[in-house]
């Protein structure tokens, strides 16, 4: 069985026991199409791309199975048992519960709702999406052979594989290791939440800030769209001006825009300039 790496699109032949992150299934491949590139033989091993990932995430698995289908997605499993689905229903628990502690904690004075709003935008699909972005978990992603003909990766996809993770650690390590990879990750976006910088309008935040220091406003364009007319997924690009920002996966076009405007604001971030900042309950 052979598989061809997320990132690359290089090719590898492997046992079926030799299976590892970063690859796609090409079984159902003819001979032809499995010929069509030459191998690279200095390529890292399915087992060093195993390697690779704990170093990414800063853990070592004691059983790396776990770590395996924590990077497959059900279009790369031999059957959706062995994909990372029901890691990802377990991980979504362990992510909320969590962030609600450290809120409980951080927030004595807060109301429930107050602490509802936050959270929702913490554990959000977007922000687990952006967490994955940031760790390269695209890297380790085994998709079936469908899904490698697009040039990106949906936004749902990174989001799972990043609770899918969460869980796997959990149920390797227990709690503590699956909370301190939750607290160097997750917790920092309580801080944005709270600050005003995420879970807010990013569109009328990069709106104000555009207009109040390039004069302009921000556009949005479609550059990409996938999947079916009844669960398309499209990819957006914010722009100010010339300049150009990372675009953004989205289940819709006014959650792609969302999610670009997010990306500008990080990028301007870094350029200090800043949004306004607000506090827990306020408007």
């Amino acid at each position: 069985m052979g598989y061809v790496a997320a990132g690359s699109r290089r090719w590898y032949e492997t046992g079926l026991t030799g299976r590892g992150p970063g690859f796609y299934r090409t079984d159902c491949f003819s001979e032809k199409d499995r010929m069509s590139e030459k191998p690279i033989l200095d390529s890292p091993t399915p087992a060093a791309g195993l390697e690779a990932c704990e170093e990414r995430i800063g853990y070592r698995f004691r059983d790396p199975a776990l770590l395996q289908a924590a990077v497959t997605h059900a279009s790369g499993a031999q059957h959706r048992l062995a994909s990372n689905e029901r890691l990802e229903f377990l991980g979504d628990s362990i992510l909320g519960f969590v962030v609600c502690d450290r809120l409980y904690q951080a927030f004595p004075d807060s109301l429930e709702g107050d602490l509802t709003r936050i959270k929702s935008a913490v554990v959000s699909r977007e922000t687990c999406s952006r967490i994955s972005e940031k760790l390269g978990l695209v890297d380790f992603l085994i998709v079936g052979k469908g899904m490698s003909l697009h040039r990106s990766v949906p936004t749902s996809i990174l989001s799972d594989m990043f609770e899918s993770l969460v869980a796997a650690i959990y149920l390797d390590g227990g709690i503590e290791p699956a909370r301190a990879f939750l607290e160097r990750w997750v917790i920092p976006e309580i801080e944005k939440v709270v600050s005003g910088q995420e879970g807010f309008n990013h569109k009328s935040l990069l709106q104000q800030l555009a207009q109040a220091v390039f004069g302009i406003a921000p556009t949005y364009e479609v550059i990409e769209e996938v999947g079916p007319d009844h669960k398309k997924e499209f990819h957006v690009q914010a722009q100010i001006g010339r300049r150009r920002y990372v675009p953004a996966w989205g289940r819709n076009k006014k959650e792609a825009e969302q999610r670009a405007a997010s990306n500008a604001l990080d990028a301007l971030r870094e350029e200090g300039i800043e949004t306004p900042q607000r506090q827990p309950g306020s408007a």
